[in-house]
């Protein structure tokens, strides 16, 4: 015999009723309770970190070249990774390796008895402190008191602090001086979401990272990963949906996938739709579908939109909230164009999102974002959130066609006042009346037989800027728009114009041209593209005329005067009465009196100084 314990056979299951004539119970095997993705794919390495190059970059060479610091500090939003890096860095200074020989590596092998026990968060040397629930100065001499003892088993002893911005400032100024001067064989660890409430006498002592969001690209790469691992078929648009929730958080996103996983029974694939649901968000295309509806200044289909996405159960607050990202996304396509050749976008932002923006000029997306900021609080604020959210959408319908500030003040200087004008001749008295009120009492007015308002004269187009301000007029923002920033004019000879369009710009934009300006003048205009250089478009041209306005006000010696007597100034601007909405110029001969755009000498007096042809002083 071996032992006692090796001599004891286990009993036989009983084969007949138990002692009250029942079958005994036969003990089940027990099943492993199910671990969330979270924490079954949570990091072991530097290697399986996603997004902190950087960090892991400093990390490596601080081992490689044996300048380890004494502590860290680890700061970031939620779920980047703050104490799994903490835990790997305790396992980097106390792995052993295989064969219990090695020293501190930036690569544990995590078969040492140490990396196994600090992965099984057991290790008696790494203490783990959650500030939140200990912040006072008592819990902070506890750490003090334990610092002082050697480790009982591994290399170093590890103190991971997390939330650290709670201590209390006692607990802080206890710890100051432990910081600076710890022990040999003691290491610091500390995270915190809040960095700005670490005093800065703590972080002075403290080797400092900023762990940075994970991008949705890089999210959805990992997710997609783990979702092949699971054995689960996560539809691309899915994914993105995660990620885009996740908000730059590893954890948060680990945990929706968690859930968009148990939201398909029975093996079936995970698509947009679902996760949308279970989000609550409305369905990417429905969203651009609404934008569209929006700029068209369409509140019917607006709102036909809304109530299918609120009867599919989406937040109609969270979609707006979606309509003020997609904004954000449309503004930056245009301003930088190459984001649509690369894969930080998902495929539907490039494409149709890439030619939404087109269509769009820069100051429509900007009034377009402001309207939805502040619609957003609104919503909040309101007691029936999809009324505010339907009225927010209402508002922006009515304004997309509108012309921009500047336009609307060259509208308004241009066009006589009313009276001004010269009266039209009457018809003759017919011996009606019309009751009338003037200052809150009625009197009785003759009636006049009404004239009809004679047609209106056909536009005279004599050079391509006024057939942009007639497109303008028109109400036509987004042909507007592709005029001035997306065509080069080659030739006017109306009615021919000759353009070369860039090569973003829609096909169908001469067609549109050409449709327009028979509608407006009667004749029919033909729209010929060419691949001539041409001139700049009229953005550049105007940019280019401000800047030869701004170089030419510089120059004078009143500016410069200006300019030296106060440091620091800047010319904003500079206006000129002759220039149009685009800020440019006719070119007209000169008169022998010049062109009236003279500075007054810099000797001359307010109320004494005599034009040369002024006969008394002004």
């Amino acid at each position: 015999m071996s032992g006692f314990a090796d001599d004891i056979l286990p009993e036989p299951p009983p084969s007949g009723p138990g002692l009250f004539g029942e079958a005994a119970s036969v003990a089940t095997p027990s099943v492993t309770p199910y671990r969330v993705l979270a924490r079954k794919y949570r990091p072991t390495t530097f290697d399986d970190l996603i997004g902190q190059e950087a960090m892991v970059r400093i990390l490596r060479n601080a081992f490689a070249q044996n300048r380890v610091a004494h502590a860290w500090m680890l700061t970031g939003v939620r779920g980047v990774g703050k104490t799994t890096t903490a835990r790997i860095i305790a396992r980097a200074l106390n792995c052993v390796g295989p064969d219990g020989a090695g020293g501190p590596t930036a690569d544990p092998c995590g078969v040492c008895p140490n990396c196994v026990a600090i992965l099984a968060d057991r290790h008696p040397d790494v203490i783990e402190m959650d500030a939140a629930s200990r912040t006072g100065v008592d819990d902070m001499r506890e750490v003090i008191d334990a610092a002082r003892y050697r480790p009982l088993q591994a290399r170093t002893k590890v103190f991971i602090v997390d939330e650290v911005h709670m201590l209390s400032r006692n607990a802080f100024n206890a710890l100051l001086k432990t910081l600076e001067e710890p022990p040999p064989h003691v290491k610091f660890i500390f995270a915190t979401t809040e960095i700005r409430k670490v005093p800065v006498t703590v972080l002075s002592r403290c080797q400092r990272f900023d762990l940075r969001r994970v991008s949705v690209s890089e999210l959805v790469g990992q997710f997609g990963r783990i979702s092949e691992e699971e054995g689960v078929a996560v539809a691309p648009d899915a994914l993105d949906l995660i990620a885009r929730a996740a908000d730059g958080s590893v954890r948060d996103g680990l945990s929706l996938l968690d859930q968009a996983i148990a939201q398909g029974a029975g093996g079936a694939p995970i698509d947009g739709a679902t996760v949308a649901d279970m989000l609550g968000l409305a369905d990417r295309s429905a969203v651009f579908d609404l934008i569209e509806a929006v700029m068209a200044g369409r509140p019917d289909l607006a709102l036909a939109l809304t109530d299918r996405a609120h009867e599919r159960g989406a937040d109609l607050g969270l979609m707006l909230g979606d309509l003020l990202e997609l904004t954000h996304t449309l503004t930056r396509l245009k301003s930088v164009p190459a984001l649509r050749d690369g894969t930080e976008l998902p495929e539907a932002e490039r494409t149709r999102g890439g030619a939404l923006a087109d269509r769009l000029t820069m100051p429509t997306l900007g009034r377009t974002w402001q309207m939805l900021l502040k619609g957003t609080q609104e919503v909040e604020q309101a007691p029936d959130r999809r009324a505010a959210v339907e009225m927010v959408l209402i508002r922006l319908c009515y304004v997309a066609d509108l012309p921009p500030p500047g336009e609307l003040v060259r509208r308004l200087t241009e066009t006589p006042p009313a009276a001004a004008r010269a009266p039209a001749a009457l018809p003759p008295f017919d011996g009606g009346t019309t009751r009338a009120v003037a200052n809150g009492a009625a009197a009785q007015a003759p009636v006049q037989d009404t004239v009809p308002d004679p047609a209106p004269a056909s536009p005279r187009l004599s050079s391509f800027r006024d057939v942009a301000m007639l497109v303008a007029e028109r109400r036509e923002p987004l042909l507007h728009g592709l005029l001035l920033h997306a065509v080069h004019l080659v030739r006017f000879a109306a009615p021919v114009i000759e353009l070369r369009p860039e090569p973003d710009a829609p096909r169908d934009l001469a067609p549109r041209l050409a449709a327009l300006l028979l509608e407006a003048t009667g004749t029919r205009w033909t729209i010929a593209l060419s691949r001539e250089p041409g001139e700049p478009t009229l953005a550049d041209q105007g940019q280019a005329a401000d800047t030869a306005r701004r170089g030419e006000a510089a120059l004078h010696p009143l500016v410069q005067a200006i300019l030296t007597a106060f440091p620091g100034a800047k010319i904003a601007s500079v206006t000129d009465s002759r220039a149009d909405a685009y800020g440019l110029v006719d070119e007209a001969p000169m008169t022998e009196e010049g062109d009236g755009r003279e500075f007054a000498p810099l000797d001359a007096d307010d109320e004494n100084f005599v034009p040369p042809d002024a006969a008394e002083p002004i």
